[in-house]
């Protein structure tokens, strides 16, 4: 079965690393995937990766470039735009969802954001002869809350050789590069309005003792740092975009994410298949990935809540073993390939 993996990215995001290490899988499952791309450098590594692994690239400039003739087409577009151009090329499209189907934005504004999802991105997916979604949450909320009928789930995956526990003495060798003391909360999230920087920011004044270290980038970078320093935090560093971060995982005593909202959280799995225990927030996403108390802490994100939790996680380091368990058992790459092939499958034979 021949299958085109669509993008409109022009830079590479979470859908374009999930094609890298989805595509060859499903490759290997038996089907057939292509991936079409803008021919833009900012996405050029992972056309690069894909090829490399056997996987044809249609590098475009205008969508009449790319070919027809696929079995199916399965679309991740940034803009909800850009899909009034992929239905008129394709038109019995498959949306794969990975942004966030919600925000749980206080005093109304998750309300706000559902409406304007409701006007802006629901329409795009009623339309479609099936839409895919990156966890089973976000799957019921489009059918119940936004009427979009055919929506398979097929849960994200994760590498856990490259996502690992430390081996003996290497956390210390790494603590020591970094040169890290004391204990260490990592928080790798976009600087963008729905992660919730501000709870991460004002915990940190809760523990000055605790080392914070912030992997990021966007738009709202320069107004946490210039927080970070009416706060004085001496405590938080801002490390920008990192490739490092198998190592900087294992250099942690935990995650924190006071994130308002998710479809599957990347972040989320890596620290887990890391062995790190988790303290984040209560909304579907994480509650889907994290057991109170079995693989980190779900708590409201405000600060007086989340700084305790973080001291109990340092104490329960079975918190990370369960997470790391739970990662082999639900979310591997393998795991999230062979969901996908059975997701497309049963769409072309439905």
């Amino acid at each position: 079965m021949k299958v085109l993996f669509l993008t409109d990215a022009k830079t590479i995001g979470g859908s374009e690393v999930y094609l890298k290490e989805t595509l060859p899988r499903l490759k290997a499952l038996g089907l057939c995937p292509e991936a079409a791309m803008p021919a833009t450098p900012g996405n050029l590594p992972i056309r690069q990766a894909l090829a490399q692994a056997g996987i044809p690239v249609h590098a475009y400039t205008h969508l009449g470039a790319v070919p027809r003739g696929f079995d199916l087409v399965v679309a991740s577009a940034w803009y909800p735009q850009s899909y009034r151009a992929f239905y008129k090329r394709f038109p019995g499209l498959i949306p794969l969802v990975h942004d966030q189907v919600e925000i749980f934005y206080p005093f109304g504004g998750r309300y706000l954001y559902r409406l304007g999802y409701r006007l802006l991105q629901a329409p795009n997916l009623k339309r479609a002869q099936a839409v895919l979604t990156v966890s089973r949450w976000a799957a019921r909320w489009l059918r119940e809350v936004h009427g979009v009928r055919r929506v398979y789930p097929v849960p994200n995956g994760v590498d856990t050789e490259r996502f690992r526990p430390p081996l003996p003495g290497e956390k210390e060798a790494l603590r020591a590069r970094y040169g890290l003391e004391g204990k260490v909360v990592l928080v790798p999230a976009r600087m963008s309005p729905e992660k919730n920087h501000l709870a991460l920011l004002l915990t940190a004044k809760l523990l000055p003792h605790v080392t914070f270290l912030l992997v990021g980038t966007g738009e709202l970078l320069r107004l946490w740092q210039g927080v970070a320093r009416s706060l004085r935090l001496r405590n938080v560093h801002f490390l920008g975009r990192r490739e490092d971060m198998p190592e900087l995982y294992r250099a942690a005593d935990a995650m924190c994410l006071p994130t308002l909202g998710e479809n599957q959280s990347l972040a989320t799995l890596e620290a887990m298949a890391s062995g790190l225990p988790i303290v984040t927030t209560p909304i579907p996403a994480q509650r889907e990935l994290i057991a109170h108390g079995v693989e980190g802490f779900l708590v409201p994100p405000l600060p007086w809540r989340l700084a305790p939790a973080l001291q109990q996680a340092f104490a329960l380091p079975e918190l990370g073993a369960n997470g790391r368990t739970r990662i082999l058992r639900e979310h591997t790459l393998q795991e999230a390939a062979t969901n996908l092939r059975e997701a497309l499958l049963e769409i072309v034979h439905a």
